[in-house]
């Protein structure tokens, strides 16, 4: 009994194991798609898209490349260690000739030069002292990789505003088909009510085919409305990295958005916070540092390097490592680079060239925030005018709507003004949207503009 008892213990903590390793593969396995929900919001999509973004992976990757570079350009400060081996036979050995010492007028003695048969292996070890390009590269290690960075910060900003708007075109789209929908639903109402009347004598049969024309286009508009859906799912997945077979839908609380809708616009545009100017900045900074390395390039490379030779010479091949002859040797290398060709003045020309074109590009950039943050501006502030106006115009177009159809009911007022009302407050219930969402994209780019925008 006992020993079945210890043959079942680990059995199960063998299955137990096994489990273990199978879920574990399970869930390591499984993509970054499975990992989001069907419904999603806005800080969601803009969670997902900022960490599975094939661009910002790219450029996640570019910051590693640049580090590795670094330590690259970096590496030669390290003592460099190397070791040649050789092993040649001559097939003519030279000759060499030496003076006769007991007859010094006597023609020189010829003698071979080396045996036949010659091995080496020389140990080097070189250490650079100084370098104006392991200098430069020190000099400029932490403005490349502040570059890096602040590549990604800006591929982050911008997929942060491109999935914002395209999750608000989304939620415009779908409000626009619910609008739709409810438009629909009372125009077939109004067409069931019109024909009725019209079976009954009461009417003629055009109130019921004016009511068909209206329910006919009303959905032949949310047609194209879904048809669009899908195309503008298809881009925000797209922008967030999805893959094209995960089902997705937007989760959102409209009355939210409205409450968000305000931003500061007293607040002065500074161009510090813009990470196209950091860039640009850091960008000087760097030419400026190319300035000085081939200003001082003139300077001399100083190294110092030791050899350690194994010399190996026989005439029998077999009997070649019986005996070594070894040297060794240490000193110092300077290397002064005393013409080039004019080719350090023209770097360096090139270089202050190069500079004065990256400061016009600043001048540039600075004017083209200035603008981008005016035109943010003025349409986030006129969108917001537009949207009090048609907000108001729903009201309006309500009351006008259900005053007209209560005349209509009591025989007042002709059908084809249920008709207009109607049509009237549809189209204030869709421009509505229209500037709501007009108005959430256009404080995104004030944001931008102002560099408020924090991806972190």
């Amino acid at each position: 009994m006992l020993r079945k008892g210890h043959r079942f213990k680990k059995y199960r903590k063998g299955l137990i194991t096994i489990l273990f390793l199978v879920i574990s593969n399970f869930l390591t396995g499984q993509r970054a798609d499975d990992t989001l929900p069907f419904k999603v919001t806005l800080s969601q999509s803009i969670t997902y898209a900022l960490a599975n973004q094939s661009l910002i992976k790219q450029s996640l990757l570019d910051e590693d490349i640049t580090r590795r570079d670094i330590r690259i350009a970096l590496s030669g400060w390290y003592p460099q260690l190397e070791f040649d081996a050789s092993l040649q036979h001559y097939l003519k050995v030279p000759t060499a000739y030496y003076p006769n010492l007991l007859n010094p007028s006597a023609p020189a003695i010829p003698f071979p030069s080396s045996a036949m048969d010659v091995s080496a292996g020389v140990f080097s070890a070189n250490q650079i002292l100084y370098s104006s390009d392991l200098l430069f590269a020190a000099r400029t290690s932490k403005e490349l990789r502040i570059q890096a960075s602040e590549n990604t910060e800006n591929s982050k900003i911008n997929t942060y505003v491109d999935v914002t708007k395209a999750f608000f075109d989304v939620l415009l789209t779908e409000e626009q088909i619910k609008v739709l929908n409810e438009d629909i639903l009372r125009l077939q109402r109004n067409y069931k009510d019109a024909y009725n009347l019209y079976k009954n004598g009461l009417t003629d049969n055009i109130d019921y085919q004016r009511t068909e024309i209206s329910l006919s286009n009303a959905q032949a508009q949310r047609n194209s409305a879904e048809e669009a859906l899908k195309a503008k799912y298809s881009v925000l997945k797209h922008l967030m990295g999805v893959v094209p077979e995960k089902k997705l839908a937007v989760s959102y609380d409209s009355s939210r958005y409205e409450n968000e809708i305000l931003i500061d616009t007293t607040e002065n545009l500074d161009y510090n916070n813009r990470i196209e100017y950091k860039l640009l900045q850091n960008s000087l900074k760097l030419q400026n540092s190319k300035i000085s390395y081939y200003r001082w390039s003139f300077l001399p490379n100083l190294s110092a390097f030791y050899d350690y030779n194994l010399q190996y010479q026989n005439n029998q091949f077999s009997d070649l490592y019986n005996k070594d002859n070894p040297g060794s040797l240490f000193g110092m290398k300077l290397t002064f680079p005393l013409f080039q060709g004019m080719k350090r003045l023209e770097n360096l020309s090139r270089a202050k060239l190069q500079y004065q074109r990256l400061q016009f590009g600043m001048d540039y950039l600075k004017s083209e925030i200035s603008s981008e943050y005016t035109q943010a501006l003025s349409g986030y502030t006129s969108n917001l005018n537009e949207l009090r106006i048609a907000k108001n115009n729903i009201i309006l177009a309500k009351n006008i709507f259900n005053t007209v159809k209560l005349q209509y009911d009591k025989g007042i007022k002709a059908y084809l003004e249920v008709i207009v009302s109607e049509t009237d407050l549809r189209t204030a219930e869709l421009n509505y949207l229209s500037i709501l969402f007009r108005v959430l994209t256009s404080k995104m780019d004030l944001e931008k503009a102002l560099g408020k925008i924090i991806t972190n």
